[in-house]
């Protein structure tokens, strides 16, 4: 989802400043609601189950998409099924460029030996040079953002109405090392609940997550479960009406961030020196755990590596210094 929703702000600079030239996004059906309004873009769903289901399936979705007169292909994800479908159309002679994950820096960032501890470049970054290579040259210095969503009266019925300061917490991450301790997170919803101007709403999925949310904002007022209770598309509209978000490094941080909402980041295993923070959120944003005690220090590009010793690493981000940047 991070991965979807990480394109969305350099296809909003392109369509500005390309008004003539037509986009077509091809993704999952549940994607789709990320680029609604966006003007001169298209999107294509791609079947996963059925129609473009395995190699078959691609050679579908190749024919399918020749029928829309592509002129070039951009892919920004560069995994098997993108590139089988990015060779077929440079076969029939359209241009392709696809996207250079950087996969020599990020594994030198984080090797346990000799590691090389440097900035590497944006995935907006990297999404721009796909965009080059094919002609077009994109600025992303003035970032465009849809305007707040006017909430449903089914929205409002949960979070009520006229909130002075609402702020959105999405604590889980798909992998455990990059998840901030749920105890501390608790000290963090606590004192944040203390001002009663403030409305904390809580967001995840699953039948789990949901418990451990549910038990979370039981004692109190202002402080609501959002898991569960709306379809995907009015949390995307709620999230844009959020004055902060405080996510994971995790999905949730880059849907907030590609709807121009101050974004506050928690960083484990990762780092965002690999270049997944979200999109224009300054450094100072992004809380990273103390690296002159776990010097090994991004472990992981995706937090799917365990290092024995560093489960603990995301207890040296205070409770306090969360507090301090969500003010």
């Amino acid at each position: 989802m991070g991965d979807v929703a990480m394109t969305v702000p350099v296809l909003r600079a392109f369509v500005k400043q390309y008004p003539t030239i037509k986009i077509t996004v091809i993704s999952r059906p549940f994607f789709k609601p990320f680029f609604d309004g966006i003007p001169n873009l298209s999107f294509f769903a791609f079947d996963e189950k059925e129609r473009h289901k395995g190699f078959l399936g691609l050679l579908r979705l190749f024919s399918d998409l020749k029928q829309l007169k592509i002129d070039a292909f951009a892919d920004l994800h560069s995994v098997l099924r993108s590139k089988v479908v990015r060779t077929l159309f440079a076969l029939s002679g359209k241009k392709v460029a696809a996207v250079d994950k950087g996969r020599e820096g990020k594994k030198a960032l984080t090797a346990l030996e000799n590691k090389v501890f440097k900035q590497l470049p944006t995935m907006f970054e990297n999404h721009i040079q796909v965009f080059k290579k094919l002609g077009f040259d994109i600025d992303l210095s003035n970032p465009v953002f849809p305007e707040k969503a006017v909430l449903s009266s089914e929205i409002v019925s949960i979070i009520g109405e006229n909130h002075q300061k609402l702020i959105g917490i999405a604590p889980f991450a798909q992998y455990e090392s990059k998840v901030y301790p749920l105890d501390l997170m608790q000290q963090v919803i606590s004192k944040l609940a203390e001002n009663k101007n403030h409305t904390i709403l809580l967001f995840g999925g699953g039948k789990k997550e949901i418990e451990i949310l549910d038990s979370i904002s039981s004692p109190y007022e202002n402080v609501i479960n959002m898991a569960g209770k709306i379809k995907f598309q009015q949390e995307l509209q709620l999230i844009s009406n959020l004055d902060v978000m405080l996510s994971m490094d995790s999905g949730n941080a880059h849907i907030a961030a590609m709807l121009g909402v101050k974004v506050v980041t928690l960083w484990g295993a990762t780092h965002p020196f690999a270049g997944f923070s979200p999109f224009n959120q300054p450094l100072k944003n992004a809380l990273v755990s103390d690296r002159e005690k776990y010097r090994l220090l991004p472990t992981s590009v995706y937090g799917n590596k365990i290092v024995s010793g560093y489960e603990e690493a995301m207890r040296t981000i205070t409770v306090d210094s969360i507090l301090q940047i969500l003010k």
